[in-house]
């Protein structure tokens, strides 16, 4: 009677084995699947992307990125930071900075191209620190003032008498 029981035991157990086998072959053949079907939709999302940005480089280096603003007074009869200085650069430090000096009975307006973080023509002190504000990523306020380069001679004061932006002053 032992032996019946060794056999049925034996079958018992190859039985168990071969359907241990047949599940791991089926997870093997689910996860391959899968695996094929990840790297399918990230070809099609990396096709799709390159598609809408030029050259395949993942960033439009032409886009503008980078946005820095100064207010201050420039004009001794004005209060209330009137004035400012905005630079709007691309990723590679090239673009523009727009200054707009207001006055009470008039405004000046100047632009000024600027490639990789310098400008051709000098910069007043407030231009320069739009442009280090805009590549820091920082409000000047926020982390404190960024001090224009005094001895480069790159750097002239637009309005004599110029003064940093401050609480308006009362008139009276």
């Amino acid at each position: 009677m032992s032996v019946p029981w060794r056999y049925a035991r034996s079958v018992l157990t190859s039985l168990l084995a071969a359907i241990g086998v047949l599940a791991g072959l089926g997870g093997l053949a689910v996860g391959g699947y899968a695996l094929w079907r990840t790297r399918r939709a990230a070809d099609d999302c990396r096709d799709l992307v390159h598609r809408l940005l030029p050259e395949g480089s993942g960033v439009d280096v032409r886009a503008i990125r980078d946005v820095g603003v100064v207010r201050y007074d420039a004009l001794e009869e004005m209060s209330g930071a009137r004035s400012f200085s905005l630079a709007l650069l691309n990723a590679a430090g090239d673009g523009i900075v727009v200054t707009s000096i207001n006055g009470r009975t008039e405004s000046r307006t100047y632009a000024k191209a600027v490639r990789g973080g310098d400008a051709a023509e000098e910069l007043s002190p407030e231009e320069y620190r739009a442009i280090r504000t805009a590549r820091l990523g920082r409000h000047p306020e926020a982390g404190g003032a960024f001090p224009a380069p005094e001895d480069s001679g790159a750097v002239r004061t637009l309005v004599p008498g110029a003064r940093p932006a401050g609480p308006p002053r009362s008139r009276g």
